[in-house]
C-alpha cells in the first residue's frame, strides 16, 4: 500500500514537471521573421521583384511578432535609388507586428529601388531580425522625379502634373496621332500653317535658378521650305526653340536674370561642325560636339529626336543634349571681364505686353496675341508661310532642377 502511494506521488511530480516544462516552452520568445511585405495589392516579398510599384507607395511589412518601435528607424531601414545610389528619406511607423514605410518624396518612374532592413531591428522580446533586402521597380518608363509639368498628348493637351492646362480656345488645329512607339501612345501633330497650343502663366515655368526642359520632336519636311519655330514663350524674352530651314542646326534663345534684377538673352546655338573655345569658338563655349552636316540633318529632319536643355544657376552653366548625349555647353563664368553676364543668377521671363504675352506656345515662337514680328512674313503668326512648326511633339517636361547626365541618358534609353 505504501509503495502504491509513493508511486502515485512520483507520477504526480512528473506530471507537474511536464506542465511546467511545456509552460516554459510556450513562454519562449518568438523569432522575429518577415511574413509579408506589400504596397497596396502588390507583393514585394515574392520570388520575382515587381515592376509596377507606384511612385508614391505605402509599404507595409508584417512580422511574426511585435516589433520594438525604437529599433525601426532611418538607420535600420533604408530605401536606395539604384541609378545614383541616392537614399530616399522615409517616414517609418510601427504598430504591433507591422512596420509602415512611406517615402517622403515622389519616386522616379521606371527606376529600380532597394529596400534594406538591417539585423539591428528587434522584437519587443529582444529577438533580432535576420537582415533582408527587397527590390522593386516603379511603374512606367524612366523619368526622374521632380517634374513640375508634363504634356503627354494622349488625345488632349492637358498638363498631367501641374496647373498648366490650355483653354479650349488656345488649342488650334491640333491632331493626336501615333507617337514614336506603342508605349509612348499619342503625340500632338502640327500642320505647319495654323497649329498652335497656348499655355497660360508661362513665366512660372521658366523663372527659376535651376532648370531642365525635355521633349521629343519630329519635323515633317514635306511642303516646308522654311525653318521650324517649334516652341516659344515670348520668343527670346523668355524661351524659344527653333530648327533651321536646312535642318543643319538648331538653337535655344533664353532670357536670364542678372544679379541686379535685369534680364538678358543668350543663345544656345548648335550648328553642324560646332566649335568651342578650344578650337576657334566663342570663349564661353566650353564644349561642342562637332557633327558633320549630313549627320545633323539626319538628326533633325523627319526623325524623332529627344532634346534636353539644362541650366545650373550655381555653376552658371547651360547644357544641351540630343538623344541623351551631351552636345554643347556654355559657362557664363568664362565671359569677358566686366561683362554683365558674369552675374547671371538664373532664368527669367522679361516680356511685356503687347509685344509678347505670358503664354508658352507650342508650334510657334510666341502666342498669337503678341505683336512682336507681326508684320514679318517669317515671324507673324497670321502668315501661313511663316516659320510655323510642322511635325510632332511629345512628352514635354519642365523641371526646376538640373537633371544629371545619367538621368537624361536613362530617360532617353527608356523612352525611345
Amino acid at each position: 500500500m505504501k509503495s502504491r502511494k509513493v508511486f502515485l506521488g512520483f507520477m504526480a511530480v512528473l506530471a507537474m514537471f511536464a506542465i511546467t516544462l511545456n509552460s516554459c516552452k510556450d513562454d519562449d520568445p518568438v523569432e522575429l521573421v518577415l511574413t509579408s511585405m506589400v504596397s497596396g495589392d502588390i507583393d514585394l516579398n515574392a520570388a520575382t521583384s515587381p515592376n509596377d510599384v507606384p511612385v508614391t507607395p505605402t509599404i507595409v511589412a508584417t512580422f511574426s511578432t511585435d516589433v520594438d518601435p525604437a529599433s525601426a528607424n532611418a538607420n535600420t531601414i533604408t530605401l536606395t535609388q539604384d541609378y545614383d545610389n541616392a537614399n530616399i528619406p522615409l517616414t517609418i511607423t510601427v504598430a504591433g507586428k507591422t512596420i509602415t514605410i512611406v517615402p517622403e518624396q515622389t519616386l522616379s518612374n521606371g527606376a529600380l529601388y532597394k529596400l534594406m532592413m538591417t539585423a539591428d531591428i528587434k522584437s519587443t522580446e529582444d529577438k533580432y531580425l535576420t537582415a533582408i533586402s527587397r527590390n522593386f521597380t516603379t511603374v512606367g518608363t524612366f523619368v526622374p522625379a521632380g517634374a513640375i509639368a508634363h504634356w503627354n498628348f494622349e488625345d488632349n493637351a492637358d498638363d498631367q502634373i501641374g496647373p498648366w492646362d490650355p483653354a479650349a480656345s488656345a488649342i488650334v488645329d491640333i491632331t493626336y496621332t501615333d507617337s514614336r512607339n506603342a508605349v509612348a501612345g499619342k503625340a500632338a501633330t502640327f500642320n505647319g500653317t495654323t497649329s498652335i497650343i497656348e499655355i497660360p502663366n508661362g513665366d512660372l515655368l521658366v523663372n527659376t535658378e535651376n532648370f531642365t526642359l525635355s521633349f521629343w520632336v519630329k519635323t515633317q519636311s514635306e511642303g516646308i521650305t522654311h525653318g521650324h519655330f517649334v516652341m516659344g514663350l515670348g520668343a527670346y524674352y523668355g524661351l524659344q526653340f527653333e530648327i533651321f530651314g536646312a535642318y543643319d542646326g538648331a538653337k535655344f534663345a533664353i532670357s536670364y536674370e542678372l544679379e541686379n534684377g535685369e534680364g538678358v538673352s543668350e543663345d544656345m546655338w548648335f550648328p553642324f561642325d560646332a566649335q568651342d573655345a578650344s578650337n576657334g569658338g566663342w570663349q564661353g563655349w566650353d564644349f561642342a560636339k562637332s557633327i558633320p552636316q549630313e549627320d545633323m540633318i539626319a538628326l533633325l529632319k523627319d526623325n524623332w529626336l529627344h532634346i534636353t536643355y539644362t541650366y545650373d544657376g550655381a555653376a552658371k552653366k547651360g547644357t544641351l543634349y540630343y538623344n541623351g548625349e551631351k552636345m554643347k555647353s556654355f559657362d557664363f563664368n568664362l565671359w569677358p571681364e566686366d561683362d554683365p553676364k558674369l552675374t547671371v543668377t538664373g532664368m527669367k521671363y522679361r516680356g511685356v505686353a503687347p509685344e509678347v504675352l505670358n503664354e508658352f506656345a507650342l508650334g510657334f515662337i510666341q502666342s498669337r496675341g503678341g505683336t512682336l514680328w507681326d508684320n514679318e512674313p517669317w515671324g507673324g503668326y497670321d502668315f501661313p508661310e511663316a516659320n510655323h512648326f510642322k511635325g510632332q511633339l511629345d512628352d514635354i517636361r519642365f523641371f526646376h532642377k538640373v537633371l544629371t547626365p545619367t538621368e537624361i541618358s536613362l530617360m532617353y534609353e527608356s523612352e525611345k
